[in-house]
């Protein structure tokens, strides 16, 4: 009797009990380091193949993700785009069905329909648009790809008001080119004309935007320009009043101004204008001795030696100190 109550109590264990500690154990798992970090390497291997057009690589990840997260809506929605590239469309959409059924995704629902799109299932991919569209109305691909579902199955008003809703979202002119060919395809001219001046009216808008663009980009360089040949001009400024001082003092200060501006060129201009000073110097002592001397000689010729000597004594002394001032001799 004890036997047979310790088998139905091993069987009630092996049957309840034993699943529930097999789950937390995976949990725990599932939970470690080591398991994140090998689901972020799979990842990492998923993506890294799809760009390189890796099919069988990336879909051996995508697999292994999913042997361990047998609920892993991801993993699953990329599976299915993995499928639809290779053409392999009802395994591409029982994939975005299951990520559907775990994660009301708008994207996977939108994936579905463009599936049932392109297998000619028109019907199925208008429904699957239209419930990606209620759960994320603000995406103006939906309402393209419920547009053209929408006249595939003859429903050329809906379609445009489609593209109208799409245009609100994202005014562009190939927006207004597809209702063009649809008011064309139902021989309405009205509306094709008036579609058209849409387009013509969009298109000077988008030109007028591309110039005050190019023009707003204009006035920034030449503001930029004024900046620099403003600080250029100081400088030149400061340069002049330093050769119309002529002191080492004013150079120093200069010199100081220049290097807290930041202009290399002023600096050279700075030294220049030091060796121009003296120049400038040098030249107004000649010109003195010259007129001292033109004076002198006119002075023998009209009024005599004594006249003569007086005047080369004032350009002796104009030349020996051009800046002490007038000396009484």
């Amino acid at each position: 009797m004890i036997a047979v109550l310790s088998i139905m109590f091993f069987t009630l264990y092996l049957s309840f009990f034993f699943p529930l500690e097999s789950r937390s154990k995976k949990k725990e798992a599932s939970r470690s380091p080591k398991y994140s970090a090998q689901m972020k390497k799979l990842w990492q291997i998923a993506q890294t193949s799809m760009k390189e057009r890796k099919p069988f690589r990336a879909e051996k990840a995508l697999l292994t993700i999913l042997k361990f997260d047998e609920k892993n809506a991801a993993a699953y929605n990329r599976l299915g785009i993995l499928y639809a590239k290779d053409k392999r469309y009802d395994e591409a959409v029982e994939c975005f069905e299951i990520a559907q059924s775990l994660d009301n995704n708008p994207a996977s629902i939108h994936n579905a329909g463009l599936i049932y799109y392109e297998t000619g299932a028109y019907e199925k991919a208008e429904m699957a648009f239209s419930q990606a569209i209620s759960l994320e109305g603000d995406v103006p691909s939906r309402y393209i790809a419920l547009a053209r579902a929408q006249e595939k199955l003859g429903k050329p008003r809906k379609a445009i008001e489609s593209l109208e809703n799409a245009y609100e979202l994202d005014p562009k002119v190939t927006i207004l080119s597809q209702m063009k060919t649809i008011y064309e395809g139902m021989d309405d001219l009205e509306g094709a004309t008036a579609i058209n001046a849409r387009i013509e009216e969009q298109i000077a808008r988008e030109n007028e935007l591309k110039r005050e663009k190019a023009t707003s980009r204009a006035l920034k360089a030449m503001q930029a320009n004024k900046r620099e040949r403003g600080l250029s001009k100081v400088g030149r400024k400061k340069v002049a009043g330093l050769v119309r001082g002529g002191g080492s003092r004013n150079a120093r200060t200069v010199s100081a101004q220049v290097d807290d501006m930041g202009a290399s060129k002023t600096g050279a201009m700075v030294s220049s204008a030091r060796g121009g000073a003296k120049k400038i110097l040098r030249k107004d002592g000649r010109a003195n001795t010259r007129l001292g001397q033109n004076t002198s000689s006119a002075a023998v010729v009209v009024g005599g030696s004594h006249n003569a000597r007086s005047m080369r004594k004032t350009s002796n002394a104009q030349v020996v100190k051009p800046h002490a001032g007038r000396k009484r001799i």
